[in-house]
Formats: C-alpha cells, sequence, structure tokens
C-alpha cells in the first residue's frame, strides 16, 4: 500500500524553513559540539539539544550513536577555532572531502519542502547527519561572511564554540555569564585587594 506524501502548508513550510534555515543549522552545531564536548555526554542532554532544535521524537540515542557524535563533534571544533577565514575554509574542504557525500536535494518523502543534504541517504547515522548538515550550514555562512562562520569562547574557563555575529564587532566570548566572569576576573587582577 502506498501513501500520498503529506501536504505542508505555506504556514508549515515558514515554520519548517525557520527551524531548519542555515542559521539555525550552525547554531545547532555549535550547541552540539558543546553537549558532546563532555567525556561522556549525557544522551537525554544530546536529545534535548536536538529536539530544542526541531528533531523528533522517539530520540532514544544508544552510546554507540553517542559516541559517533561525540567523534564529529570533536571533527568539526577546529572549524570553530580557526581564527582566519582561510583556515576556517580549509578546515571545512576538509571535512567536506573526507566525510560528506555529494549535494542532493531530498523532501523526506514528502515530509518536508525540498531542501540539500550532504549526508549518503535520508537514514544516514546521526554522526554522518551532524557532519554533513553542520559543514552545509557553516560552508554556507563562511561564503556569505568571508570569514570564520564560529569561534571558541575566548574564556579561559570555558570551551563552548559558538557562530559568530553577521555585523557588528567581534564577539569573544559564548555569553554573557563568560564575558562577566572574565571582566570581573580581570578587574580583580588589576586592582588587588588592599592589605590591611
Amino acid at each position: 500500500m502506498t501513501t500520498e506524501p503529506t501536504t505542508m502548508t505555506p504556514a508549515d513550510d515558514h515554520a519548517w524553513s525557520t527551524r531548519h534555515s542555515v542559521l539555525t543549522t550552525a547554531r545547532r552545531a555549535a550547541a552540539l559540539v558543546n553537549a558532546l564536548t563532555e567525556e561522556e555526554p549525557d544522551p537525554v542532554a544530546v536529545a534535548d539539544v536536538l529536539r530544542a532544535y526541531g528533531e523528533i521524537d522517539p530520540l532514544d540515542l544508544t552510546g554507540d550513536e553517542i559516541a559517533a557524535m561525540r567523534a564529529a563533534a570533536a571533527l568539526l571544533r577546529p572549524v570553530f577555532a580557526a581564527e582566519q577565514v582561510d583556515d576556517a575554509a580549509a578546515a571545512l574542504n576538509r571535512l567536506l572531502r573526507d566525510h560528506t557525500g555529494p549535494l542532493r536535494l531530498t523532501a523526506h518523502g514528502g515530509d518536508s519542502p525540498w531542501h540539500p543534504h550532504l549526508d549518503e541517504d535520508d537514514d544516514a547515522p546521526w554522526d554522518a547527519w551532524l557532519l554533513a548538515s553542520s559543514c552545509m550550514a557553516l560552508t554556507v555562512l563562511l561564503w556569505d561572511r568571508q570569514r570564520p562562520p564560529g569561534r571558541t569562547c575566548a574564556s579561559t574557563t570555558c570551551r563552548n564554540v559558538f557562530i559568530s555575529r553577521g555585523n557588528g564587532p567581534e564577539r569573544r566570548y559564548c555569553s554573557r555569564r563568560c564575558a562577566t566572569r572574565e571582566r570581573v576576573a580581570a578587574h580583580r587582577r588589576s586592582h588587588p585587594p588592599a592589605r590591611g
């Protein structure tokens, strides 16, 4: 028995395209790299990140899937760590050459609008999907902005990565919390308390 593909309404199409925009996909890549940086990432926390960025349940990730995703996240980290656009492009070119398939279009059997994929097929494992979708989004951001698509937090106590802003001054920290902590630490170093 065959089923007709789901017909999406314009509202569904807009919601889908917003949830899967290049910038959102790049932010998802950063969030997953951060969640998978832990020595033993929590599968529930990783699944929560996936849900927050539009993936649909069930998301019962196995230990092997988490380990493979963690390895993929480690491969993405040099793109975020690149200080210069040429270094980010070189890192992305290596990933595109070694870890992605040819560019193809998919509508996931009619369940979504047509969109590009770089993984081998719609049933690719999580790690292949993470690398391919992240590489595509980060590549488009680098192409569009002509600068590294992301950064590693400048705080000495944080390893998080984040997506750079398109315009304006370059961000150095992943969050206000890290920026504040570093500002307070710098102030304390330059203004030591007076000794009684």
